[in-house]
């Protein structure tokens, strides 16, 4: 989760692109992400890919070298596009719990709209390319999450504990909630969903209030009877 997208992951080719130029590249991407998705990376050919998209199969080697540079580049964007989305949702005035909400209930809303994407890649990560890729992508949610724990820690918003640990909740619970639902485990309206992981994720990072800190205060208030 991020509150600015981080513009050092832009276009890995150096080439400048008119606007039709870069109209034709999001064309491929898009093609090859619904082709990709219906048929697997692997059976998936370039002249596939360009006549699904409409453009000459020349073209597609001026923007990428290879399918797999093009695959790379597919899960560069959707990782933009998702921290844009996180952004968005997200109030830059509010608490940092608050906001890890926000980002969380944005996430699951995003992989719920792009679930070929992810089904996609819940296929493909066992091929360590893919995997490379992703772990990268995990690397810098991570990085994101655990800005906004350690932050919402400094304000005693969050339980102690290592920051990372908690991240890896974060990110667990919205994949776990995501892929029960794209496999049809969790037969729930997405937005019912994406407000009930928001719900998991802020109780379990919670800090527990003053009322509650201490499990004697129950039997205390037990053993000394009405007021």
């Amino acid at each position: 989760m991020v509150d600015e997208t981080n513009q050092g992951e832009a276009n890995q080719a150096d080439r400048h692109h008119t606007d039709q130029g870069n109209e034709r590249k999001q064309q491929l991407l898009r093609a090859a992400e619904d082709l990709f998705a219906a048929h697997g990376y692997a059976r998936t050919r370039i002249a596939d890919i360009c006549a699904a998209a409409g453009v000459a199969k020349g073209l597609f080697y001026w923007y990428f070298p290879t399918k797999e540079s093009l695959f790379a580049e597919l899960v560069r964007s959707m990782r933009q596009r998702l921290r844009r989305a996180q952004a968005a949702a997200m109030d830059a005035g509010a608490d940092p719990l608050t906001r890890i909400r926000q980002g969380t209930v944005a996430s699951v809303r995003f992989m719920a709209e792009h679930r070929s994407y992810f089904a996609l890649l819940d296929v493909e990560r066992s091929d360590h390319a893919v995997a490379s890729l992703l772990r990268e992508g995990s690397d810098v949610y991570a990085e994101d999450v655990i800005r906004l724990v350690t932050e919402a820690q400094a304000h005693g918003l969050v339980t102690d504990g290592e920051p990372r640990l908690h991240a890896v909740g974060v990110m667990g619970a919205v994949s776990s909630f995501s892929h029960a639902w794209r496999n049809g485990v969790l037969d729930v309206d997405i937005e019912e969903l994406a407000v009930a992981v928001g719900d998991w994720v802020i109780g379990g990072l919670s800090a527990p209030t003053a009322a509650t800190r201490s499990p004697a205060n129950g039997a205390e208030r037990a053993a000394s009877g009405p007021a």
